[in-house]
């Protein structure tokens, strides 16, 4: 059995350095150097002997029976932190300086604060591969589980909830936790211990005390050097401990592996009970993201780092940078190098694809090693309505209680409902109802009260839930927003409210709205003021939910492929998002700390919406295939989930793509892969995918390798030369579960190789060709035998010449049931017409 080990953090957090002042000169910034020597990387090897498999020298799976023993290590970290404070010295000799990490696992580097001056001296040093300019990113359920069929699904062919991802170690390394919250209490279900094969502590802090880590919650740490050395870390507001000041990391994590059953109770209502995809597995969290100001790549790196020394079986990154990274392509960046190394040690890497849809080519991040995550719709939604006096319903949204459904209520505007201490002019945003002292409440009381919902809601400065306190102080029987008309198309999620209470989204429901208003109020003709409110409304409520079969789509904010930076065509050629999930309107768990969200401060659960939601069912998804196959590559971990998705929705029709941010629902059309890479996932299908594609760590330094101009810096990031690899496999040469080229000049032949992990099985092969282009499939049947490869030869023709992507597939179709599905994208088609 494991051990959970604690270390007392005094006055905060532990650093490399004495104390962390202020550096002296005004232009110093962070940078992560890192060294030409390879770092300490033994990690890979253990992972092997504990799960009882190993990698080839490919980083391929190499099927072997498990082999059981005691497993030691010798622990080099003081050493190399030595070497590299030597270094330091000698190269700045005497000069002001501060280390802020010492990396030791995936990079053998630093981060430091120095000026440009001091920067450029390390890069001149022989021992320095490379120095990068730090660089700040971002981040980016009751009812999914039983959406992707887990309970009569995944779940029960694996032994039920009690069991599904027990034994595998899921890092999250985003904005800490609440290890208070009941999602993740070791107390919940049958005991069971801390994987022996996890290595990791358990930071201890004032507001993280001893017993915050167990069975459940099994290592937590944070990084915020970087942060402190700019002074924009506060310790009393961002926390300087892995508790989450933010809420978003306890919600990722608890979707991914939240507790089973866990009652969602919020604003007083019961929304049903939630479960993360993977309830039995295990948590380890490394905080490098903050609320108020995000975080940089140098915390990052030192998290997922630290992650890989821990040995955690899959990471989970929701975030995404805040630019492209500069250079000869968008893969050379100290976290995506940094996570091909996590890769290269056997962990599973996902990551959110970011909120910048739905343009096309607004992705940020398109390397082949990690499994990037678009967010979907699911078929659950929360609608409200107001019925007004005219006889007209109007759609909102509110998780609201209804008023009594056999009673109209009237309506009184704020405007209207002022005491006579107040104005309009004193006050111009009293409209909002965030100062129940500006209003009469003998005007109030009984009535629905109307507040304006302006640009203030949405910069935070005004809240639905002062609003409603507002008309709970007044005695109201309700509440009753509008939407400002400067407020365009804003998408607004459903917010709880303890009182009866209906937002209107829309600027043109909201006028029908004010018309209904204005026209009842009797007004005297001599004095100008209002003797009589003569609207009325009934609100219907919003605390039930509803179900429709147009789920999933692409949601409007999802980014979006194709690559454009990495223009050149044997760099963009890799397909993204991989797949995706859902991501919209989760229900999960929420730091009773957490600032994130004003409607949710102080609940235990939160709606939120984003591909941050999506990368953790994932995540967790992905925790249960490691479980039933511990012997299978991060890579073919992808290809399970890859090959088994959907391209349809509930009702057998194409999966849709919103298209623009403005009415998303009546801007959309058929979703293709740039928008859903290979389709909605489908979970009980990934445990059983039949075939897989395998692709290891020198496949992808081959791929780097091949891009021109990029061994100096594949030597920079890895230490490894490129003259050791094959540099001529190009994007499409990957043995990735797609085939994407971005430029099809007459033809080409793509192979992939595929290997049977379930019984002997006879496949067909059939195809949908790209407008514009023939495809060939070679061989069209054949027998696999169980562990065997099979080598596919795809042929590619262009018809004609065409700058437009087109899209297809190919389906392999087995005899025990067994489909596999490998979308193709080609963008550029050249054809070579001959004419007499």
């Amino acid at each position: 059995m494991g051990n959970i080990y604690f270390v007392l953090f005094c006055f905060g957090m532990v650093l490399l350095v004495p104390c962390l002042c202020q550096h002296d000169s005004d232009d110093a910034n962070v940078y992560i150097v890192a060294l030409r020597k390879a770092p300490s990387h033994y990690y890979r090897e253990l992972r092997s002997v504990a799960n009882g498999f190993k990698y080839d020298d490919s980083g391929r799976t190499q099927f072997q029976k498990p082999r059981f023993g005691n497993i030691t290590k010798t622990d080099k970290r003081y050493d190399i932190s030595r070497v590299h404070d030597s270094l330091l010295k000698k190269v700045l000799k005497g000069e002001k300086y501060l280390k802020l990490y010492s990396y030791h696992y995936l990079i053998n580097g630093f981060a430091v604060l120095v000026t440009q001056e001091q920067a450029e001296k390390l890069s001149r040093s022989s021992e320095v591969s490379n120095v990068i300019l730090d660089f700040s990113v971002r981040t980016a359920t009751t009812h999914t589980p039983q959406f992707l069929g887990l309970p009569q699904g995944a779940w029960s062919q694996e032994g039920g909830f009690e069991t599904a991802g027990e034994g595998v170690v899921i890092g999250f390394v985003d904005t800490g936790i609440d290890p208070t919250h009941p999602s993740f209490s070791d107390k919940h279900g049958h005991p069971y211990p801390v994987p022996a094969h996890y290595s990791g502590i358990c930071e201890v802090t004032r507001d993280f005390p001893s017993d915050s880590c167990n069975r459940k919650l099994v290592g937590a740490r944070h990084f915020a050097a970087s942060a402190i050395t700019r002074g924009i870390f506060n310790s009393t507001q961002d926390y300087a401990s892995p508790l989450d000041g933010d809420g978003h990391g306890t919600h990722t994590a608890s979707v991914a592996a939240g507790n089973h059953g866990i009652p969602v109770i919020v604003a007083g209502n019961h929304f049903g009970n939630a479960s993360g995809m993977a309830p039995r597995s295990h948590i380890a969290v490394y905080k490098a993201l903050y609320k108020r100001f995000g975080g940089f790549a140098a915390d990052v790196v030192a998290a997922i780092d630290q992650a890989a020394q821990d040995r955690v079986d899959i990471i989970s990154l929701s975030i995404t940078p805040n630019r492209r990274p500069p250079g000869i392509a968008t893969f050379f960046n100290p976290i995506d190098m940094a996570l091909l190394s996590a890769v290269k040690a056997g962990i599973f890497v996902v990551q959110a694809a970011g909120n910048t849809g739905p343009s096309p080519m607004s992705m940020s991040s398109f390397s082949p090693w990690i499994f990037t995550v678009g967010a979907a719709s699911h078929d659950r939604t929360y609608s409200n309505s107001i019925f007004l006096g005219s006889n007209i319903t109007v759609p909102g949204v509110g998780l609201a209680p209804g008023t009594d459904e056999n009673k109209l209520y009237k309506l009184i505007h704020a405007h209207h409902a002022l005491n006579n201490d107040t104005t309009i002019a004193d006050d111009m945003y009293v409209g909002e109802c965030q100062d129940a002292s500006k209003f009469d409440k003998d005007l109030v009381k009984g009535n629905l009260l109307i507040c304006s919902y302006s640009i203030r809601f949405v910069l935070g400065t005004s809240t639905i839930k002062q609003a409603s306190e507002t008309a709970k102080n007044l005695s109201a029987a309700g509440v009753v927003f509008y939407m400002d008309p400067f407020v365009i198309q804003y998408q607004l999620n459903p917010v709880p409210m303890k009182m009866p209470g209906i937002i209107i989204a829309s600027t043109n429901d909201s006028k029908i709205l004010m018309q209904y208003y204005n026209s009842s109020l009797e007004i005297d003709a001599v004095t100008k003021k209002i003797v009589k409110f003569g609207a009325v409304a009934i609100i219907c409520g919003g605390l039930k939910a509803n179900y429709k079969n147009s789920a999933p789509k692409v949601m409007y904010y999802s980014a979006r492929g194709p690559d454009p930076e990495d223009s050149l065509p044997h760099q963009a050629d890799i397909l993204k998002p991989n797949l995706l999930a859902p991501g919209n309107s989760i229900w999960a768990a929420w730091s009773y700390h957490g600032t994130d969200s004003a409607e949710f401060q102080g609940e235990n659960f939160a709606m939120m919406s984003g591909t941050s939601m999506a990368a953790p069912h994932v995540a967790g998804l992905a925790a249960i295939i490691r479980q039933k196959f511990p012997n299978l590559s991060p890579a073919a971990i992808g290809s399970a989930l890859s090959t088994t998705t959907s391209s349809y929705d509930r009702n057998g029709g194409p999966i849709m793509a919103q298209r623009s941010y403005a009415s998303p629902d009546l801007n959309q059309s058929p979703a293709t892969p740039f928008d859903m890479g290979s389709g909605f996932v489908n979970a009980t299908a990934a445990l059983n995918p039949g075939l897989i594609f395998d692709t290891g760590y020198d496949d992808y330094m081959s791929f780097l390798c091949a891009i021109n101009g990029s061994a100096p810096v594949v030597l920079n990031y890895t230490g490894q030369n490129c003259l050791l690899y094959n540099s001529t496999i190009n994007g499409p040469d990957l043995n990735l579960p797609s085939i994407t080229l971005s430029k099809l000049n007459q033809s080409r032949v793509v192979q992939r190789t595929i290997q049977n992990i379930a019984g002997n099985e006879t496949y067909s092969v059939g195809w949908h060709a790209p407008y514009g282009v023939s495809v060939k499939v070679s061989p069209t049947h054949f027998s696999i035998a169980d562990g065997a490869r099979q080598v596919l030869s795809v042929f590619f023709n262009a018809t004609i010449s065409s700058s437009v992507a087109s899209f297809g597939r190919i389906g392999l179709f087995g005899s025990q049931g067994h489909v596999v599905n490998i979308p193709l994208s080609v963008i550029v088609k050249i054809s070579y017409n001959i004419t007499s």
